[in-house]
């Protein structure tokens, strides 16, 4: 079994390695020849070692049980962090390696959070790769690896079990290799899409593929010092938010709608959640910033913006809200702890989570006036599983107890609470920005190597949605 996990993250390791090929190209066109040997030397090394890999266990037939699925999965995403970082550190644009590491897992986790304050300095292929980090992450390494390689010989089921996001996963189709095509088909497109109608509103190709990238993972890099915010352009802004919005709806319910499951989708009580919910932030902090854009409907291209930056944890700004009034702040800061829907590529807690602790708290309110009553929570307008609730609890633990643990150990070295806290929201739910310290208009680099790794932690555990890390730190999970 130990053989099959390593085998199954050096796979991994060498298709991460096969993107480096388009970076690299960039890096060729422009003669950045600091920049070749960074992405050549883990590439070639990735490759020859898989092959090998794969060629001693060709003939090997394995089912992965629960156990190896979740070490392969936390193994193949701290593999995946730590090979990432390489072409960083290895070209010099990023000397430290903390730095490098925490930038390359806040890359794949999606977060967006980075230790840079010139971006715009850094070789153009360089931060084509900090992009497309988030890319890779966006839909899940793993899910990649079961859609291209089935000639692994693995069950993929749990390893896409393992780092799918929401309480409740299943497959789209009778085969989980088929459901992960689907899944990275559909998010192709979308790319696609989103990079074709930059280029056309001003972007040059490698900004408008990177902004692609970035968006449609809910990752929030920028090759741009400024970010989306440096192209003061209302096109711009409005076509990543459409992306952005779309980004953190559930992939299935586009699989739905290509197969006219329209049911499905008009049942979906996560979405008319969700939906309401962003729009109603939006308006009210166009609402409470209407006087500092000189105008409502101004106010709502950034009030809709940040709204959606935010709750699909993606961090772009072309508004520091920093400055904004206290409600607006304070909508922004309860819009971290909400999270896209489940099955999106947003971070954060999660919508479905959300509306089923709200479903469940009317049904106590209703117990109370109707003792006898038999009350159960009612999703897509079917009954749920009564074991829900008590997953949903168990989760909102675990995540309140990382905050904690995250924010004391940032005051360990020094930030200030609420700056530490928001951090460790941030985090936890791969957001990027936070407030004071860590705002919208600052980074993360003068942070101490300690916290970064830390930090990295936890942003790894808030990608896999705790339950992973937390089997893994379990002594139980290690007994036999």
């Amino acid at each position: 079994m130990t053989f099959t996990v390593i085998r199954i993250v050096f796979v991994i390791l060498a298709i991460i390695g096969t993107t480096y090929l388009l970076p690299l190209t960039v890096a060729l066109s422009l003669g950045e020849k600091s920049v070749i040997v960074a992405f050549l030397i883990p590439m070639l090394a990735s490759w020859l070692i898989a092959a090998i890999l794969i060629s001693l266990g060709r003939k090997k037939k394995v089912t992965l049980s629960t156990r190896a699925g979740y070490v392969t999965v936390a193994l193949a995403w701290l593999a995946s962090s730590l090979f990432g970082s390489l072409p960083l550190y290895i070209s010099g644009a990023i000397p430290s390696f903390a730095n490098a590491f925490f930038e390359s897992v806040s890359g794949f986790t999606t977060t967006g959070a980075t230790i840079l304050s010139d971006i715009e300095s850094l070789p153009r292929s360089i931060n084509l790769w900090r992009c497309q980090t988030h890319w890779l992450g966006g839909m899940g390494i793993v899910v990649l690896t079961v859609a291209l390689l089935p000639i692994l010989g693995v069950g993929g089921f749990q390893l896409i079990k393992a780092e799918t996001t929401g309480p409740e996963k299943g497959k789209l189709t009778p085969k989980i290799t088929t459901t992960a095509k689907v899944l990275w088909f559909i998010y192709f497109g979308m790319t696609v899409i989103h990079a074709i109608l930059l280029k056309l509103a001003g972007m040059d190709v490698i900004d408008s593929i990177s902004h692609a990238f970035s968006t449609l993972s809910t990752g929030g890099f920028s090759s741009r010092n400024n970010s989306i915010g440096y192209y003061n352009s209302a096109v711009i802004d409005w076509i990543c938010w459409i992306f952005m919005f779309l980004a953190a709806i559930n992939f299935s319910l586009y699989y739905y709608l290509f197969t006219k499951k329209i049911t499905e989708i008009k049942n979906n009580s996560e979405l008319k959640f969700y939906i309401g919910v962003t729009f109603c932030a939006a308006l009210l902090i166009g609402f409470f910033e209407r006087s500092s854009y000189g105008g409502f409907f101004k106010a709502l291209r950034y009030s809709f913006f940040q709204t959606s930056t935010i709750i699909s944890s993606t961090g772009y700004a072309t508004a520091d809200y920093t400055n904004w009034s206290p409600a607006s702040q304070a909508i922004i800061l309860a819009l971290m702890f909400m999270g896209g829907c489940s099955g999106s590529t947003a971070g954060g807690v999660k919508m479905i989570r959300w509306l089923i602790l709200a479903k469940q708290f009317h049904n106590e309110i209703l117990k109370i006036l109707h003792p006898h009553g038999v009350f159960t929570i009612r999703l897509d307008k079917r009954a749920g599983r009564k074991d829900i609730v008590f997953t949903v609890t168990a989760f909102f633990f675990v995540y309140a107890l990382l905050i904690f643990i995250s924010t004391l150990f940032a005051t360990i070295f020094k930030l200030d609470l609420f700056t530490a806290f928001t951090g460790a929201v941030s985090m936890a739910g791969n957001i990027g920005p936070a407030f004071n310290l860590l705002g919208p208009s600052c980074n993360y680099g003068f942070l101490p190597s300690a916290v970064k790794y830390f930090y990295s932690f936890v942003m790894l555990a808030g990608r896999l949605e705790f339950f992973t890390m937390a089997i893994l730190l379990s002594p139980s999970f290690w007994k036999r």
